[in-house]
């Protein structure tokens, strides 16, 4: 096992990592920008070391710097948690290179799946099903109208290094195509420093539904079930739950079997998970493969009472898994508390927190590194909190969100609370009627 981990990134899930370890016995590194130097993930940590000034590509993306902080700190091991490194394939190379154990997939398994393009490649080869779509980057505006007219439309130009909903356009009809085509390249090249766009089907309200994997060093997988992401606004999720509102018994086997070919197929190391669109016949295409932690890991932790981070560090240190699929045993929601304000589009609000009261009680988890003074700075994602609910049925489950909603006071910033608050009441959403169009019809006002 590992003596001491750094933690490549910030917030709470820094925070989260570090809680584990402790428990594990483990000793952390912090690492942090000079705007996150009041930050929890700081405090808690045996060690903490600045890595730079607050822009990310100047601090939480600065691999030499990052490597330089293990060393000299003679940590062993480095856990990149999500977004920034998390998916970059050369740092977990470096890593190797020092002899330091990345906490993920090798850089084979990472350009593999990383890469959109070709994971869905990869993916037609293990016999997964897979979105209608171009086999290839496009390499032109010529090709995709080609491809597009053989195909029909709408399609989506995607980014094939994307995430977060960056890159993407949908074109309904080839006069849109050159000006969608440039602005997803401008959009790409800008966010990951890689303009490839590649195409597929537009499927017309889908469900977003995710199998949460896990794969160790001797080639054995398994499968925790599903999360449902379908709500999302601009393709970044709002809030998760598990099971699926969606899912049936038949269609949950069908799709942890896909998952679970697509992990073996390249050997998997690590958790990560088998994104999927769901039409409304219940067919699954696969959409993309996260080779990392995700945000909404909370909420299956919940249900089948496993940590998987310190799953993710086991199976790090070579320590194999049981190999058996987990199933929900409850049902839980996670809300994402972002310092946004939802009645003017969302805008970020970044700020000081003058008053902060969390909720409590049973079933009620939140992870957060903010506290009352802290101030949020401006550079990095707005998200602060989860909330996480986890009851015997998706009935008590909003019942109970509504309650710690109502107990969830954050004051000095405007936050998403408000418009979680307004979700848990709306009629469709009470039904489990949703797909990724649910935002575009839901009115908070």
């Amino acid at each position: 096992m590992f003596k001491k981990i750094l933690i490549a990134n910030r917030g709470e899930i820094a925070l989260r990592i570090i809680r584990t370890c402790k428990e594990m016995g483990i000793k952390t590194v912090a690492v942090y920008s000079t705007a996150d130097k009041e930050s929890l993930h700081v405090r808690f940590a045996d060690e903490a070391v600045c890595i730079g000034p607050p822009p990310s590509n100047k601090s939480y993306l600065e691999i030499p710097k990052i490597i330089a902080a293990a060393e000299i700190t003679n940590a062993d091991a480095i856990h990149p948690g999500y977004g920034f490194l998390s998916e970059n394939a050369k740092f977990s190379e470096i890593c190797e290179k020092h002899n330091i154990k990345f906490i993920g997939p090798s850089a084979e398994m990472i350009n593999m799946m990383g890469d959109k393009a070709t994971a869905k490649k990869t993916m037609r080869a293990a016999g997964v099903p897979t979105v209608p779509g171009s086999k290839d980057l496009i390499s032109s505006v010529k090709e995709g109208l080609k491809i597009a007219e053989e195909m029909t439309y709408p399609i989506m130009l995607k980014a094939t290094a994307g995430g977060g909903g960056k890159g993407m356009r949908i074109v309904n009809n080839p006069e849109e195509f050159q000006a969608k085509w440039d602005s997803a390249k401008q959009e790409s090249a800008a966010a990951f420093g890689n303009d490839g766009l590649y195409m597929e089907k537009f499927i017309n309200n889908p469900r977003h539904i995710e199998i949460q994997v896990v794969g160790d060093q001797f080639g054995n997988a398994c499968h925790l079930s599903e999360r449902d992401c379908s709500v999302q606004r601009r393709h970044q999720k709002l809030l998760e739950e598990t099971p699926s509102p969606f899912m049936t018994d038949e269609l949950r086997e069908k799709m942890g079997e896909a998952a679970i070919k697509a992990v073996k197929s390249i050997k998997y190391e690590g958790v990560g998970t088998i994104e999927f669109l769901v039409d409304d016949q219940r067919n699954f295409f696969f959409m993309e493969m996260n080779t990392r932690i995700q945000v909404e890991h909370p909420i299956t932790e919940e249900v089948i009472n496993f940590d998987l981070i310190k799953e993710q560090i086991k199976v790090a240190a070579g320590i194999p898994i049981s190999g058996k699929n987990y199933y929900p045993q409850f049902h839980s929601i996670e809300c994402r508390i972002n310092a946004e304000d939802p009645l003017n589009g969302f805008r970020p609000s970044p700020g000081k927190i003058s008053v902060l009261h969390t909720p409590g009680g049973h079933g009620v988890r939140v992870d957060t590194h903010v506290y009352a003074g802290y101030t949020i700075p401006p550079h990095y994602d707005s998200m602060i909190a989860k909330l996480i609910i986890t009851a015997r049925t998706r009935e008590e489950a909003i019942t109970k969100m509504k309650r710690a909603l109502d107990e969830f006071v954050i004051e000095g910033i405007k936050t998403t609370i408000p418009f979680h608050a307004k979700l848990m009441t709306d009629k469709k959403f009470i039904e489990g009627d949703y797909t990724t169009k649910f935002m575009e019809t839901f009115k908070f006002e």
